[in-house]
């Protein structure tokens, strides 16, 4: 199995994954949509609150609110020492204390760890007219996608290594415009492949060709075209280097299970 990266543009990272099968893809897709940990605020404390929004309202909110995770800084609750008391290593405390008026934005909140902090910073969270007062006490934690969807780290999916062969079209222009992905260029009389892994395995060119045939498209059962749109949270090679020692946890856990 190789790994080979194809392109990389802000939070989304295409890499092109060699030797492998379906069953594996698959396997790494969902690792790290749904066990790959992120943090995220768990529990709000409410101090004031008269704003136009209730408590479990204004709680939704910040739950939903992305943050920067450092995964070097923090471990799980359930693998902390304190056993899930909550102590420095597994939980990080945040506070808010505002009066209006005025809109209180993501950067407004006050992180006990300056390494952490909301990624997006004019995110509104509320509004707060003349006397309306907001104070709260929240506590962030690890977790996972598979407990609660703000956890989740990014959106992942792949698809098979396409393999396109063109023979004797009759309507080559109809053929490049099917495209939506500008994988052809009409040289001569003919589309030739220019961009052959933006595919998206359509079949749009397939459904297009005259006669039927001359164009077919094929998918890799075990070469695949890995994409990860990371949340911000943690960075699209983080989350592919979390999710493999996962896996490897995993397997190693699986090895001394069938020994026994």
């Amino acid at each position: 199995m190789d790994i080979k990266p194809i392109t990389k543009q802000g939070n989304k990272l295409t890499f092109l994954l060699k030797d492998s099968n379906p069953a594996f893809a698959n396997t790494l897709r969902r690792i790290m949509i749904s066990e790959v940990p992120t943090m995220a605020i768990k529990r709000v404390t409410f101090v004031k609150n008269n704003s136009a929004l209730f408590d479990e309202v204004l709680a939704h909110r910040l739950g939903m609110l992305p943050i920067i995770t450092d995964l070097s800084s923090y471990v799980q609750s359930d693998k902390c020492s304190c056993k899930g008391a909550g102590c420095a290593k597994c939980q990080l405390i945040i506070t808010l204390k505002a009066e209006g008026p005025l809109t209180v934005y993501a950067s407004d909140l006050k992180f006990q760890d300056p390494k952490i902090k909301a990624i997006y910073a004019k995110m509104p969270l509320v509004k707060l007219l003349k006397g309306q007062e907001l104070e709260f006490e929240a506590v962030a934690t690890l977790g996972t996608g598979k407990e609660h969807a703000k956890f989740s780290s990014c959106l992942a999916h792949y698809r098979g290594y396409p393999k396109i062969n063109v023979d004797k079209v009759k309507n080559p222009e109809e053929v490049v415009k099917s495209c939506p992905t500008n994988v052809f260029e009409l040289k001569g009389k003919q589309p030739v492949v220019v961009n052959l892994e933006a595919c998206i395995l359509c079949m749009g060119c397939v459904d297009a060709a005259d006669p039927k045939g001359s164009v077919t498209v094929e998918s890799s059962e075990k070469d695949f075209i890995f994409t990860i749109e990371s949340w911000e949270k943690l960075s699209p090679e983080e989350i592919l280097s979390k999710a493999l020692d996962i896996l490897d946890e995993k397997l190693d856990e699986f090895i001394l299970q069938v020994s026994k």
